[in-house]
């Protein structure tokens, strides 16, 4: 009986570029990575190239992780930073070089610049002719500084079978040899990737459709160190679209946040309801829009990624936070929401907000509605009305809201069926609609026109609190002198 070779385990990675935030289509990038890795049991790996010293900064890395960790994308094992790794990337270069799969090219600048020049007067593509190819470098001046290149096939054709865009086919010729190794002996991102994703396993790279091209060109050393030493293979390619703005352009900051970070402490979204949004941008599993983390691992699988780029649209995204914060533990969210008033509001301001998220969530579409919608709590007196609440407390509504007092104080239990009880007996005497009641009320008790429910709202402020601000607003004398809140 012939053995049935095994598949290797799973191996995925994400591998920004700490030049900035976590991008939005990185970290969806992230996710689909993720979610492969653990729907097929493997590993996911987390690497920083931060081989740009210049524009990679510590900020940007923090950020990075930071984002991961909120988006619930934990990695396996540490951190790999490619920058540490450039020795080993530069003797891979060394080794294609005394192989013959690389070699020297002594070209300065200016000849390089020249031969663009002439390529692009000829209407030509730009890419390296290959000067140095088989030249032999005894020709160069002694000590000229040099660059390693890769000796690229030039005959015939490669073909990628991807996982999200089928079959796709280059020609070599178009293919130029690029650069290894600059001349300072510091390896160029194409290496540096390569040998990072052959010495860290990867067995599957999904990125964005951007780095396509990429791929017909790091294959050559794949193929290269494969017949040096055996034992490199050509991994699994999965090129997603790139998400792209309303309006159909690559997605940026005048689409608004591009962040993920903005979208956490600017938008007052949920993790959750990111992870939700951004897996169904470009993946899908039949009609289903709301997806569990579990479910997302048990159904994921890259047969479900659309080949044409997915539009952002914020308001489907808020739509899908308001109904996780529907769903959202009332602690949970009695925390987020606290962070957000900046000072301390201490234990009791902590608990009256978690009471009252039964009665916020259902409003709100992110939390900084749910902040704004539970600001009337903490609001000291006398309040300062909004406009359309001043309006509210015009004309009779002062004498209104004495005869509420009078019927409230007169209470024994403080509860929403009393309250309801004891509001109505004052519609119902002064032969007005419960509306017509409610909303000066409203008002006085918040200085908006609009709120919770009111008797929840009694209920959440407690007698004293609910009281005092009813008659603060009974004469009439701060209805005149309003604020714009």
């Amino acid at each position: 009986m012939n053995a049935v070779s095994a598949q290797p385990p799973v191996v995925t990675r994400f591998a920004p570029s700490p030049t900035g935030f976590l991008h939005i289509g990185g970290a969806r990038t992230a996710l689909f990575n993720w979610l492969f890795a653990r729907a097929q049991g493997g590993t996911f790996l987390l690497r920083i190239e931060d081989t740009d010293r210049a524009r990679s900064t510590q900020p940007a890395i923090d950020a990075i992780l930071d984002g991961m960790q909120w988006l619930g994308l934990d990695w396996d094992g540490e951190v790999t930073y490619q920058f540490s790794r450039a020795a080993r990337h530069a003797d891979v270069a060394h080794q294609l070089l005394a192989a013959g799969h690389a070699y020297k090219c002594f070209a300065t600048a200016e000849e390089l610049t020249a031969m663009r020049e002439a390529q692009q007067a000829a209407k030509q593509p730009a890419r390296y002719d290959g000067r140095w190819r088989d030249r032999d470098p005894a020709e160069a001046a002694a000590g000229a500084p040099f660059v390693i290149r890769l000796k690229a096939p030039r005959e015939g054709a490669m073909t990628i079978q991807d996982r999200v865009q089928g079959d796709v086919t280059v020609q070599n010729a178009e293919l130029d040899d690029m650069v290894l190794l600059r001349s300072d002996g510091t390896p160029t991102y194409m290496l540096a990737v390569v040998v990072d994703d052959h010495d860290m396993g990867v067995t599957h790279v999904i990125r964005g459709d951007d780095h396509l091209n990429n791929a017909f060109r790091q294959i050559p050393i794949m193929q290269a160190m494969d017949a040096i030493e055996g034992g490199w293979p050509v991994p699994v390619y999965a090129h997603i679209p790139l998400i792209h703005g309303t309006d159909g352009a690559k997605m940026s900051k005048r689409h608004g946040a591009v962040g993920v970070d903005a979208y956490r402490d600017t938008l007052g979204i949920l993790p959750e309801a990111l992870d939700n949004y951004l897996l169904r941008l470009g993946w899908g599993h039949g009609d289903d829009e709301i997806i569990s983390r579990a479910q997302a691992i048990d159904w994921f699988d890259l047969s479900g990624v659309g080949k044409s780029p997915s539009r952002f649209d914020i308001k489907k995204l808020e739509n899908l936070n308001g109904h996780y914060i529907r769903l959202a533990d009332d602690d949970r969210l009695a925390r987020l929401v606290a962070d957000r008033f900046g000072d301390d509001i201490g234990a009791a301001g902590y608990d009256l907000l978690r009471r009252a998220m039964p009665f916020l969530k259902p409003r709100a579409a992110n939390l900084l509605e749910l902040a704004d919608g539970a600001g009337f709590l903490f609001r000291e007196r006398p309040l300062a009305m909004d406009s359309d609440a001043a309006t509210l407390l015009a004309g009779a509504a002062p004498a209104l809201l004495a005869q509420i007092h009078a019927a409230l104080d007169a209470l024994n239990d403080w509860d929403t069926e009393g309250l309801e009880n004891a509001v109505r007996q004052v519609a119902e005497a002064a032969g007005v609609k419960l509306g017509a009641v409610a909303q000066p009320l409203r008002a006085a008790l918040t200085g908006r026109k609009t709120s919770p429910g009111i008797f929840d709202v009694l209920v959440l402020l407690g007698r004293n609190e609910s009281l005092g601000r009813i008659a603060d607003q009974m004469a009439g004398t701060l209805a005149a002198g309003t604020e714009t809140l």
